[in-house]
């Protein structure tokens, strides 16, 4: 890839700094804002976000609320598949890629007053999709899974140049 990115900086941040998304954008006050950060010299092509909920992301005290938790591994690996096709194909910036199918599963209740990790990695790529497996973990312990497909669009989709 042509562009380097600074040590710890997000995606997100970095290429698309006014997307409203609620849940990775960087121009939305009210949303999740997660970074994605592509994990240095990682053969996998890893991407690794830390993000701390917040009591009103909870379903019952204590516990992150399932939507809460599917929406900020949708744009993880959503941004893993984009930075993975960006590496792949020697692009400047990663194409706009949208959510084509994903699954979430939700191992155990998943606290709520701690910092998450969550690490993306893709396992293939089938012309302009992108399938990613991902895990969210606290300390070790994993408590919630995602496999997606997210496909690059082309001219004339809504998604596309909206970073």
């Amino acid at each position: 890839m042509t562009a380097t990115l600074p040590d710890g900086t997000g995606l997100q941040e970095y290429f698309a700094p006014h997307n409203a998304c609620f849940g990775c954008g960087p121009a939305n006050e009210k949303g999740l804002r997660i970074r994605s950060v592509p994990e240095r010299d990682s053969e996998q092509g890893r991407v690794v976000c830390r993000w701390t909920p917040a009591p009103h992301h909870e379903a019952f005290p204590g516990v992150l609320n399932g939507g809460i938790i599917g929406a900020i591994l949708d744009c993880h690996c959503n941004w893993t598949a984009a930075w993975h096709l960006a590496r792949q194909r020697d692009l400047d910036t990663p194409p706009c890629c949208v959510t084509m199918e994903f699954k979430v599963q939700l191992r155990r209740p998943t606290p709520s007053d701690r910092e998450l990790t969550l690490v993306a990695w893709p396992t293939d790529v089938d012309g302009d999709i992108v399938t990613v497996e991902s895990e969210l973990s606290i300390d070790g312990t994993v408590y919630d899974r995602c496999t997606g497909r997210f496909v690059a669009v082309k001219p004339g989709h809504p998604a596309y140049h909206r970073w």
